[in-house]
């Protein structure tokens, strides 16, 4: 299996509190793997870990085939990473915005490459529109574009729908799969039910361990749930009295 994500043992502590414990985790090339759990459960810690920005205690495993402990330099040049929140430049435009990230990258025909990224996600009509002045739904797709602007092979995406109306979020996905259905890999955290169905694999974190991993009909199938909402909720009973 061809993986671009291969990690076990990987553990995060803060102050002596452990954040994450021994996260094993597969992910293939070309799937969306959401993550799941609620908010403290250790998903972002996870992600940096994973992507090689937060340095893990332990563990072991390769991202995109680069070791997560020696070779963070090489995976931060293949990996997007888009923040729960909106981090652009607000006092400048779409363009100036991809362009300053054009030139963070050092990007060889960097006009080119800006103008072709604001025209694959629909931004060329409002490319000089300041980013401030944006609706929550064409911030989340400067944010996208931004993302996607240096060609990565792996996209990392921490709750990138939330606040953003349902239509904007049908929009967003059905990008995503199309990406995906060109080689691109995506792992994003998200709490929509129906979000988490929409991705081919599903991880749920809560108190730093991962309790459930598989696709969704498989979770359903194996915990004997309605619902995935159920087995959620259901886990987190499981767990609840042995963390106060």
């Amino acid at each position: 299996m061809n993986l671009a994500i291969d990690v076990e043992g990987l553990s995060k502590s803060f102050g002596g509190k452990p954040v994450v414990k021994d996260l094993a985790l597969k992910v293939p090339r070309g799937q969306i793997f959401g993550f799941l759990g609620p908010n403290g459960s250790g998903k972002t810690t996870s992600i940096r870990m994973i992507c090689g920005l937060l340095r893990a205690d332990s563990g072991r495993g390769t991202c995109l085939g680069y070791d997560v402990i020696r070779q963070s330099a090489e995976i931060k040049r293949e990996v997007g990473y888009m923040t729960q929140r909106f981090s652009l430049w607000e006092d400048l435009t779409i363009r100036e915005n991809m362009d300053f990230i054009a030139r963070m990258y050092g990007m060889a025909g960097r006009a080119e490459a800006v103008a072709a990224a604001i025209e694959e996600l629909g931004l060329t009509s409002r490319r000089d529109q300041l980013a401030g002045t944006l609706s929550g739904g064409w911030k989340q797709r400067l944010a996208l574009a931004s993302c996607l602007l240096h060609r990565p092979k792996l996209l990392l995406l921490d709750e990138p729908t939330a606040g953003v109306d349902p239509k904007a979020r049908r929009d967003f996905w059905d990008e995503l799969h199309r990406m995906c259905a060109r080689g691109m890999t995506v792992l994003v955290t998200t709490h929509y039910m129906d979000e988490a169905e929409r991705c081919h694999q599903l991880g749920y974190i809560a108190y730093g361990r991962l309790l459930a991993l598989g696709t969704a009909g498989e979770l359903i199938a194996r915990h004997n749930e309605p619902t995935l909402e159920s087995l959620f909720v259901n886990l987190m009973r499981g767990v609840e009295d042995n963390f106060p």
